[in-house]
């Protein structure tokens, strides 16, 4: 009796998921599963699944480890709003950076040719 419980259990859960994307990224894996709950209303269940080596050579186990986040309907503007805001942070902080760099690298280029030319004209002016 109680393998139709775990059964049935797990068939449920199977039957909730109406749609899912995974999305491969290193050792990670993502997936976006909308699910439906019991009042019919839908909703994201984001799961990150990390794969974890313990051990080493043919002591090694491998594991998963998982986290979940739910997402609730009246939530995705505001999640959307966030994540575009923090996408956009991290993009514009690394360009910054980026250009922050080569413009250091320029300058540093800038006054050694101006140093090299300086010194040019030192040796003509002894001469």
């Amino acid at each position: 009796m109680e393998e139709f419980k775990k059964k049935s259990a797990v068939d449920m859960s199977e039957k909730e998921i109406v749609f899912s994307k995974s999305i491969k990224a290193g050792k990670r894996i993502y997936y976006l599963d909308v699910k439906k709950n019991r009042k019919d209303e839908m909703f994201i269940a984001i799961t990150e699944s990390k794969k974890v080596v313990s051990g080493e050579g043919d002591d090694s186990q491998v594991s998963f480890e998982k986290h979940k986040i739910f997402l609730y309907k009246e939530d995705f503007e505001k999640f959307m709003t966030g994540l575009t805001q923090a996408i956009s942070f991290i993009n514009d902080s690394q360009s910054n950076n980026e250009e922050t760099v080569i413009n250091q690298a320029n300058e540093v280029d800038i006054n050694t040719d101006h140093i090299i030319s300086d010194e040019i004209k030192i040796d003509i002016d002894f001469e």
